[in-house]
Parts: structure tokens; sequence; C-alpha cells
């Protein structure tokens, strides 16, 4: 069970038949509530307009024996003010929800003449005694009916009725009530009818939700399945030059394909920079340590034949690229840089004087971050400088606003050859030299200048290079102002 519905498809299917189910069922009994409410209606309409034509021939004075009381075949009572049923259906054997239950008229014997007499010696007319319970006039039937229901049988048949309770005031015979019926068969029939296609319906109207959801489901699914299998096998594989399959859609299932790619796109490009970055680290560290090796056999069998400056220079060559790896391992990491406020004039002033040849106009302008990583970028790009210049290198600090911003702008020049436009983003590229600096062979790894734009990206800045006014080179490095 729960790998069943352990799959989106599934839940999906679910989902979608519980929401129609409701849906369904409120529906259901919304449409039986109004079917009932109208046939109801429809009953009780039909029975008021039968109690109110009784009504009327009490009213103009017909006799109880000459009223229509059997002519639909519908029960009808005419009861009295006290309850007496005094008229009724000649086949009606049972009737209940009026307001007797009595079927066979009860004699109405007539009034003595002493007592007549007397009443009329009184003061007392009919009149008097008519009005004296009523509030209609004499002929006047009540605007009001009342229903209700109830069940009566006539002739043998039994049934449901919507019974409608009309009053009238008939001169000499005080108020009566008229009770009469109309079946309610057609309703229930009609609800019997809806809730048998409800039962049979509904079930097959759920079942053709669940199936059309699950196909559905299935091929909006189908690319994501797709994804999933190519995935699988390229981590099996581990070749991340394949890429997974993108829908001819423009939906989710679309970006999340493309996005995909990107991802697989970004993670080849770190890894085969990975492995450029290992085979270029053991080709930089060969060199420095087989040197240094060979010193120390040389000299271990002839003392007097041990270069020692040699050793020395290889030994600090050796501690530099040291240094440079662990620095660039520690922003593959992800570490962040400090957030001290410093002035970058001070730092600039600072590289210059302990290097020959440097000229600096720096004014103060205070950024925030790591002032040591900061330094060493200053550096690497004073050392890069000075390995390409004739005769003069420059460094300026100013503060500069533009549309982006207020930035700290640090900018070193040299007066060299310059670097061609076409290797001025190589250049920032790990253990990249280009031509003349590789066969200066100085000792330079070429990861100067990729440590830099690595410290001041994550500091938020930029580092770019380009022409200089006199000649040479002009790295600009823009670093956001300190907050």
């Amino acid at each position: 069970m729960r790998r069943l519905f352990g799959s989106v498809r599934s839940r999906a299917t679910l989902a979608a038949t519980l929401v129609v189910a409701v849906a369904l069922i409120a529906a259901g009994v919304a449409v039986l509530l109004s079917l009932r409410s109208n046939l109801v209606g429809q009953a009780g309409s039909q029975a008021e307009r039968t109690a109110r034509s009784v009504a009327t021939d009490l009213a103009v004075g017909k006799p109880y024996d000459e009223l229509s009381l059997d002519e639909d075949e519908e029960p009808v009572q005419i009861v009295d003010e006290h309850g007496t049923l005094v008229a009724a259906s000649q086949d009606l054997q049972r009737i209940s929800g009026t307001g007797t239950g009595e079927v066979k008229p009860r004699s109405q014997p007539s009034a003595p003449a002493s007592a007549q007499e007397g009443a009329e010696e009184n003061g007392e007319s009919d009149d008097d005694a008519d009005d004296s319970g009523s509030t209609l006039e004499p002929g006047e039937i009540d605007k009001d009916t009342t229903f209700t229901n109830g069940s009566a049988a006539i002739d043998g048949e039994s049934a449901d009725y919507r019974f409608a309770a009309v009053k009238v005031e008939v001169d000499g015979k005080g108020e009566l009530t008229v009770y009469a019926g109309a079946p309610l068969s057609a309703e229930q029939g009609a609800v019997r009818t809806a809730q048998t296609v409800m039962l049979i319906g509904f079930p097959l109207l759920l079942g053709v939700v669940a199936g059309v959801t699950w196909l559905v489901t299935r091929r909006a699914l189908r690319p994501v399945e797709g994804i999933r299998t190519e995935m699988a096998a390229i981590t099996a594989s581990e070749d991340l030059a394949r890429r997974v399959p993108v829908p001819d859609t423009h939906d989710e299932i679309a970006r999340l394909a493309r996005t995909t790619n990107e991802t697989l796109s970004a993670l080849e490009t770190s890894v085969e920079r990975q492995r450029r970055f290992v085979a270029d680290a053991s080709h930089e560290l060969r060199s420095p340590i087989a040197s240094l090796r060979t010193q120390l056999e040389v000299g271990a069998e002839h003392a007097e034949l041990l270069d020692l400056e040699g050793a020395v220079e290889d030994t600090v060559r050796l501690q530099r690229l040291a240094a440079d790896l662990l620095l660039l391992a520690r922003l593959d990491a992800g570490e962040r840089p400090a957030d001290a406020r410093f002035d970058l004039g001070a730092l600039a002033r600072e590289e210059a004087e302990r290097r020959r040849g440097v000229t600096v106009d720096a004014e103060a302008v205070e950024v925030a971050g790591s002032r040591g990583q900061l330094g060493r970028v200053l550096a690497n790009l004073l050392d890069n400088a000075q390995r390409h210049a004739r005769s003069a290198v420059a460094v300026s600090v100013r503060q500069s606003t533009g549309p982006d911003g207020s930035h700290a702008v640090l900018t070193v020049t040299d007066d060299g050859s310059g670097v061609p436009e076409s290797d001025r983003e190589r250049v920032f590229e790990r253990f990249v030299r280009l031509d003349d600096a590789r066969s200066r062979d100085d000792g330079g790894a070429g990861l100067g200048l990729a440590i830099a734009r690595d410290v001041a990206v994550r500091h938020g800045g930029t580092l770019t290079v380009r022409d200089a006014p006199e000649g040479g080179a002009l790295f600009e490095l823009r670093l956001p102002l300190a907050r």
C-alpha cells in the first residue's frame, strides 16, 4: 500500500478522485433537495387550489352534500371550529396529518326552537354567535394557507400526501377549515429515480475520472521518468557529458530538464577544472621537488658541489606554490572573507613602499573584507606588472561613482607589451602563462592572477585588464565601499 501511494501518479489520481467524489456528493445532495422542494411545492400548490375551490363553494352557501369532494379522487376534509368533521371524501378510509383522523362526518342536529327563541329574547342573533370566535366576515376565505405532510387511504390504496388547510367563514355554520391533499408519489418517484441514477452513475463517473487522471498523469510524468532514468545512467557511468532529454513543452518539467542540464554542465566544468587543477598542480610541484632532490643528492655525495642558493630558491618556490594551492582550496570551499573595515589607499601605499620602481597615487577609500587577502591581490598584481614592465609600474586608488553605485577602484599599470585582447580572460585561468612569461621561466606557476580574481569576486568586486593609456597593461580592481 505504501509503495502504491508512494508515487506522484497514484497520489494525483487519488486526490482528483476524492475531489470529484466530494463535488459529486455535494451536487447530488443539492439536486435531490432542490428536486424534492420543487415537487413538494407543486403538490402543495395543487392541494391549495383544491382546498380553495371547496372553500369557495362553502362561502357561496353550497350545502355539504352538493360539494364536489370526489372529482380528483384526492382526500378532502371539512372540519368546523370545534374540530368536528362535517364533510369528507366518500371513499376516504384513513387519514393522518390533518386536524382530525375521522373519516365519516357526524350528523348536525338542528337547534331546539325554545333555544332559538331564548336567544332572540336575550338579544342574540346568528350573526353574533358566528362572530364570537372568528376574525373573518361571513363568506370570507382566509388568505393564509397552512401546509402539512401526512398519509391517507382512499378506496383501499394508501399514499403520502401534501395537505393544504384553508379557513372560510360560512354564514350560519361558523368558521370551517377545508383540508385538501395532493399526492407526493411524483416527488417520491422522482427522488428515487434520481437516487438510483446517482448510485449507478457516480461510481461510473468516478471510475472514468480515476482512469483519465491515471492516463493523463502518466503522460505528463513520462518526461520525468525519462529524466530520472538518464540521471541514474549518468550516476552509474560517471559520464558528466551526457544530458537529460528536454520535452518539447513549455511547462515546469521542461524547465526542470533545462535546469538539470545546466547543473550537469556546471558540474562537468567544475570536475574538469578540478582535474586540470590536480594535473597542473602535480606538474608544477614536480619540477621544484625534482630540482631540490637532485641538488640534495649531489650535495650528499659531493658537498663541495651543493648549490645552496638554488636549493633555497627551489624551497621558497615550493613554499609559495603550496601557499597558493592552499588559498585556492579555501576559496573553492566557499570560505567567506572577514568583514573588517580598512583603508585601501593605505594598503596600496604599504605594498608600493616594499618595491623598487613603483609609484603610487592613492586617496583614502574605505572597504570591507579580508585585509590579508586583498593585500595578496595587490601583491600578485604588482608581481605580474614588474615581471612584464620595461621600466615603470604605477598604482592608483580612487573612489568612483557610477550608475551601479559608488566603488573603490584600484589600478596597476605597467609600460610593458600589454595583454592581447584575445587573452584578457584567459590570463585569469589557473596555471595559464602567456608564451613570453613562460619563456622567461622566472618561477611563476600561473596562479597569481587566478587567485586575484577569485578573491575579488569573493569580496563582491571585479578584476579586469585592458590597455593602459601610455601602453602596457592596466589591471583594474573594483570593490564596493564599506557600509
